[in-house]
């Protein structure tokens, strides 16, 4: 986690400077803010909250309490996205976010760790060198399109859009189509781009034994509604990293299988690097040929699966399985030690209560600890201060003229 010491030594100023230039004190001045600022930028800087908690007795934390009764939690895809925007927002302003979803307490399940969903898929497809030198990586769901920034390494930007291939099926359905009829037609005719020069206006697509419609008509229908969704996904890209997308736009999601759909990106956005994730970047093994199938819409699930590093069941099982009859523990008293918080910014990890409550107890300790020195180094000080004002004393002075006096007299004597 960068530092601001870190900033300092880029820098070549004092920690004291950085502090001052990042809370804006008018005793610095603005080319030296300026260069801070910068740098802490490209260094991917956050304001730590507990840190700052020590210093001014504010906690910088926002506790968001949620409940639905679909018990999904933060693997919605749509509101994962929202609050997960909102996670990032506040840790650009230097408060932490405190998720409280008690979907799972009334159901008893103990939580180990909370992802945010979008930012597990993120780590499975996208490599370290598309995240430096900055992308767009958009999941082209069915009911919503997630786009997400990355740029230097860091999540800059994420959002969500209310619209995906499933509102492709419903215009679809106007030409008088039952939605299960009209999804078989998309899957089986829909393309995201047809060059007008390739469209036969004799052909016909069948919707039942007794019905059909015009090819033309078909394909208008399904453009309109992906170039909207493109238009939009591109909408939600920041102008400060709308030229900074070095490592291209990747696609993943069921929608990435529609053909053409990366020359639709490429046209709309200006930009030729274009990639299609259809599948994580971890091996997977599975009988199920859902799982593995290349075609994206597993990527979500896969990268919150990755994520799943904890041993929330107990011992290991070795070789004797009955040399150990003891009730395995649950989930919840397998945590005793958290993972530090440092470890987990930025990453989509929300903080468990046991973890929360282990973070707030190493902050108050922290606490404690600085003002026992602040209270040693500010009794120092008073009697330093106060040996050097009886030095500097009037009557010091005095006694220490009279002493050399004495001295001089008694060596002119002798």
């Amino acid at each position: 986690m960068v530092s601001l010491k870190t900033i300092a030594q880029r820098c070549g100023v004092s920690t004291a400077t950085v502090s001052k230039a990042l809370n804006g004190h008018k005793d610095i001045s603005k080319e030296t803010k300026d260069r801070v600022k910068k740098v802490a930028d490209e260094l991917g800087y956050f304001p730590n909250a507990a840190a700052r908690a020590l210093k001014t007795n504010r906690s910088y934390n926002i506790g968001v309490l949620f409940e639905e009764e679909a018990g999904s939690g933060l693997t919605h895809e749509y509101f994962s996205g929202v609050l997960n925007g909102l996670k990032v927002q506040s840790e650009k302003q230097g408060y932490d976010i405190t998720f409280i979803n008690t979907c799972f307490e009334n159901a008893n399940i103990p939580i180990a760790e909370m992802y945010l969903a979008p930012l597990a898929m993120a780590d499975s497809v996208l490599t370290d060198s598309e995240k430096r030198a900055g992308c767009m990586l958009v999941d082209l769901g069915a009911d919503t399109t997630t786009v997400s920034v990355y740029y230097k390494g860091i999540l800059r930007h994420l959002s969500v859009i209310p619209l995906g291939g499933g509102n492709v099926t419903k215009d679809l359905t106007c030409l008088q189509i039952e939605e299960p009829d009209a999804e078989k037609m998309k899957l089986k005719y829909a393309k995201a781009y047809t060059d007008i020069n390739n469209i036969d206006l004799t052909l016909n697509y069948p919707i039942d034994k007794d019905r059909v419609v015009e090819s033309k008509k078909f394909i208008e229908i399904v453009e309109a509604r992906v170039e909207e969704i493109v238009e939009n996904a591109w909408f939600q890209i920041p102008v400060e990293f709308s030229d900074k997308l070095l490592g291209g736009i990747i696609l993943t999601g069921g929608g990435s299988n529609m053909p053409e759909i990366d020359k639709v990106f490429k046209t709309h956005t200006h930009i030729d690097k274009v990639r299609i994730a259809k599948f994580v970047s971890q091996t997977v093994n599975s009988k199920d040929p859902k799982i593995t199938n290349h075609d994206g819409t597993m990527n979500t699930v896969l990268g919150l699966l990755a994520k799943g590093d904890m041993n929330c069941a107990g011992d290991e099982i070795g070789t004797d399985l009955f040399s150990n009859s003891a009730e395995k523990p649950v989930a919840a008293e397998q945590h005793k030690a958290p993972r530090n918080p440092n470890e987990t910014a930025g990453k989509g990890v929300v903080l468990t209560a046991a973890e929360k409550a282990a973070a707030d107890e190493a902050a108050r300790k922290q606490k404690e600890l600085e003002e026992a020195e602040a209270r040693l180094l500010a009794e120092k000080e008073a009697e330093e201060e106060e040996k050097r004002r009886k030095e500097n004393s009037l009557i010091h002075k005095m006694m220490r003229g009279f002493k050399k006096f004495v001295k001089d007299t008694i060596s002119e004597e002798e």
